[in-house]
């Protein structure tokens, strides 16, 4: 067992730390004076800290300048509140460890339930569509990447930046969904559906993760394009190959389009009916609800979490009862 997982660290600046953490991120950045520093997000499957080594050699700089995502990293160091969050300060850096040496659990954080059941649980929704052609292009979208949904995670970092993180979010958003057609009966519960199913499915191709669920970069055409933009793509192509009506495929085409709602999000429309509304509400309902939940995993009853940058750097407070 880990002798120091992120959840149970303290700020204790006297008494060394002495762990293996996963390298989420690394990045060698010039200080003062021509000093280099190396600056770290570290994880395990608790949560992420953030990390420094102060003022490194050159051969510091050639050897940590081949850090990558995924990583583990032996280190010394202390536990220290920068700006009201922990910081660990690194002494020293051991071996870079192949994580296949690892126990999985241990390292990567994953969704809370088990990649096999969601996708199980999302194709029986999918299969209890009315309509055959919303019911068809789903089904094409899942079965042809269920290797991929089984691990990827929903983002390289914030909401659903986990093992199997995507399928997560979809399922949670559908469950969602499907209440909010029992209260508003005017939606189309197929569109509603399928909107959900497949509003994020070019994240598949616009982040790159391994089979661990961690991402250390976008692809080119996340970069150039955005999951939004492949979304339309993606389902234009597949609606014309399948030959389903211009119609339903011009529907989902602008839910995937508007899902984002404002033009600094990525959407350049906002949704311009009552489906793609309540997509992009459910998807923001779910996003903040999960940044939320993992927030305040590690905070104290009574206590308030560090500052949460996708919650507008507010700090939450976990209730007593």
């Amino acid at each position: 067992m880990k002798p120091y997982y992120v959840k149970d660290l303290k700020v204790d600046e006297i008494n060394r730390i002495e762990d293996y953490y996963l390298v989420k991120n690394a990045d060698i950045r010039d200080g003062n004076q021509g000093k280099r520093h190396l600056y770290l997000t570290l994880a395990d499957a608790t949560g992420d800290v953030q990390a420094v080594k102060w003022s490194l050699n050159a051969d510091e700089v050639e050897r940590y300048s081949r850090m990558k995502t995924g990583m583990i990293i032996r280190f010394a160091g202390r536990c220290k509140e920068f700006k009201g969050a922990k910081q660990i300060v690194l002494d020293n850096i051991g071996n870079l460890i192949n994580p296949e040496k690892m126990e999985r659990a241990d390292y990567y954080k994953s969704a809370p339930e088990e990649s096999e059941k969601m996708y199980d649980f999302i194709m029986d929704r999918i299969r209890m569509m009315e309509d055959e052609e919303l019911k068809e292009l789903c089904l094409s979208f899942y079965e042809e990447n269920r290797e991929r949904l089984m691990y990827y995670p929903a983002a390289m970092s914030n909401h659903h930046a986990e093992y199997g993180g995507l399928l997560y979010h979809v399922k949670r958003m559908m469950m969602m969904g499907e209440r909010a057609c029992e209260v508003y009966t005017n939606l189309n519960r197929d569109l509603l559906i399928a909107g959900v199913a497949i509003h994020d499915i070019e994240k598949l191709n616009e982040i790159n993760s391994d089979e661990f669920g961690v991402v250390p970069d976008y692809t080119l055409e996340g970069k150039m394009l955005g999951h939004l933009v492949m979304g339309v793509a993606a389902i234009h192509d597949r609606c014309e190959e399948l030959g389903i009506d211009r119609e339903k495929a011009l529907m989902l085409e602008h839910m995937a389009i508007s899902h984002h709602y404002e033009p600094e999000f990525g959407s350049p429309r906002k949704p311009l009916f009552p489906e793609a509304e309540m997509l992009h509400y459910l998807d923001m309902v779910d996003a903040k609800m999960f940044d939320m939940e993992d927030a305040l995993a590690n905070v104290e009853p009574g206590g308030f979490s560090e500052k949460v940058f996708t919650l507008d750097n507010r700090r939450l407070y976990k209730r007593t009862f």
